[in-house]
C-alpha cells in the first residue's frame, strides 16, 4: 500500500491539464492584462521621434530671407520644406504697424499724437516688459526718453544747439512711472509725454519672426534684425549657431567689420548696444552716443559696447541699452542679481584702451576658450 501511494504522488506534470491560480496570482494576472491592452492602444498614437542632431540641412529644406525693415537689413535662415516668406512680410508688418514712430498710421504714432490709446497685444507685451525693465534698473531703461532723443537728434546732431533749459522743460514729461496701461489703453499723466520703444522694438521683431517660424514647426533657425539675433537649434551644417560681436573702432564707414570675439549659441537671443563708431569727445575721453533718461543729458561711461544674451530678443535689446546708461560697474551690480542674463561690454579704460568684460556664463559661449 505505501508504494502505491508513493506512485500516485510522483505522477508526471501535464501541461494542458488546468490548474488552479493562487489567490495572490489574480491582481498580477489583471495588472499584466491592463498593461498589454495599454500598449497595444497607445503604441500607434506615439509621437515621431526626434530626427537626429548633427546632420546637415538637406538642400531643398534651406530656406534664406533678406530685406529691409525698421530703417536696417534682416537676414533669416531656417530648415523648412517650403518658403515662409509670405508669413515672415505678414509678421513684420504687424510689428510695424504696432511700434514703429516712422510709421504715421502705427499705434504708438497714435498714442504720441494723442489721436488714440487704444493698443494691440504686441504693444502690450512690450509695454509690459519695458516697464518691468525700467523698475530693475532704476529708470536707466525708459520708453518715455522720445522727446530728449528729439531734442539731442540721432548721433548727437544737435548738440550745440542743446541748452540746460531746453532739457529742463522736457524732464517733466519723461519717466517710466507717467505712463501706464489700464484696461488696454495708455493713460499719460502728460499729453506731451511721448514713447520711443527703439531700444526694444527691433528684438522685439526678431522674437515675433522666431516664434512664427516656430508656429509652423521650424526648430532649427536664425533670425538677425540690424544686429540683433535669436537662434534655435542647429546651423545648416548641424552645429551650434556661431555669431560675431564686432570690434569697436573708428570707422564711420561702417565698413571695417572686425569681430571682437565669435559666440556658439543655441536656444539664445542676442542684442548689442552702443554706437562704438560715432564716439564723441570730452575731455580727451570718448563715449558713445547714449542719453540717461534721468538726467537728460548723455551718459559720460566706459562702455562702448554692450552685448547681452537672454532667452528671449526683446529682453536681451532692453538690458543691453539699459548697461550702456549704467556703466560697468553698476551693470555687474545687476548681472549678479540676474544669472538668467549673460553680457559681455567693451569699454575704455583709464588709460583709453579697448579691454573686454563678460560674465562667467559666457566664457563657455566663445570660441576657442
Amino acid at each position: 500500500m505505501k508504494q502505491e501511494t508513493t506512485k500516485k504522488s510522483q505522477k508526471a506534470f501535464d501541461p494542458y491539464a488546468p490548474h488552479k491560480i493562487k489567490w495572490w496570482g489574480w491582481p498580477l494576472l489583471l495588472l499584466l492584462i491592463v498593461g498589454t491592452v495599454y500598449i497595444i492602444k497607445t503604441r500607434d498614437k506615439a509621437p515621431a521621434p526626434e530626427p537626429a542632431q548633427g546632420e546637415p540641412w538637406k538642400a531643398e529644406e534651406t530656406q534664406r530671407s533678406d530685406g529691409g525693415v525698421f530703417g536696417t537689413f534682416y537676414h533669416i535662415a531656417y530648415q523648412w520644406d517650403k518658403n515662409l516668406q509670405e508669413g515672415v512680410n505678414a509678421t513684420l508688418k504687424q510689428v510695424d504697424m504696432s511700434l514703429s514712430p516712422f510709421n504715421e498710421e502705427s499705434i504708438i504714432s497714435a498714442i504720441n499724437n494723442n489721436t488714440s490709446m487704444e493698443t494691440d497685444s504686441m504693444f502690450v507685451e512690450v509695454f509690459t516688459l519695458a516697464q518691468e525693465v525700467s523698475a530693475n534698473t532704476n529708470g536707466a531703461f525708459d520708453i518715455t526718453v522720445a522727446p530728449l532723443v528729439n531734442l539731442w537728434g540721432f548721433g548727437f546732431k544737435n548738440m550745440d544747439n542743446v541748452s540746460q533749459e531746453k532739457v529742463e522743460s522736457l524732464l517733466p514729461y519723461v519717466g517710466y512711472q507717467k505712463v501706464k496701461l489700464v484696461d488696454g489703453k495708455v493713460v499719460k499723466e502728460c499729453p506731451e509725454t511721448m514713447l520711443d520703444c527703439s531700444a526694444i522694438a527691433k528684438g522685439y521683431g526678431v522674437d515675433a519672426v522666431g516664434k512664427y517660424l516656430e508656429s509652423q514647426g521650424v526648430k532649427n533657425y536664425m533670425v538677425e534684425i540690424g544686429g540683433e539675433v535669436r537662434v534655435r537649434g542647429l546651423n545648416p551644417k548641424g552645429e551650434l549657431w556661431h555669431v560675431g560681436i564686432n570690434k569697436p573702432n573708428d570707422d564711420p564707414t561702417n565698413l571695417n567689420n572686425e569681430i571682437e570675439e565669435v559666440l556658439q549659441l543655441t536656444q539664445r537671443s542676442m542684442a548689442t548696444s552702443g554706437n562704438y563708431r560715432n564716439f564723441y569727445e570730452k575731455d580727451g575721453k570718448k563715449y558713445a552716443h547714449t542719453i540717461d533718461p534721468r538726467t537728460g543729458y548723455p551718459v559720460q561711461h566706459s562702455i562702448l559696447s554692450s552685448t547681452v544674451l537672454a532667452e528671449d530678443c526683446a529682453t536681451a535689446d532692453a538690458y543691453a541699452t539699459s548697461f550702456m546708461v549704467m556703466g560697468l560697474d553698476r551693470a555687474r551690480t545687476l548681472l549678479a542679481k540676474h544669472p538668467e542674463l549673460t553680457a559681455f561690454f567693451i569699454y575704455s579704460d583709464e588709460n583709453g584702451e579697448m579691454k573686454e568684460w563678460y560674465t562667467e556664463s559666457l566664457k563657455e559661449m566663445i570660441v576657442g576658450k
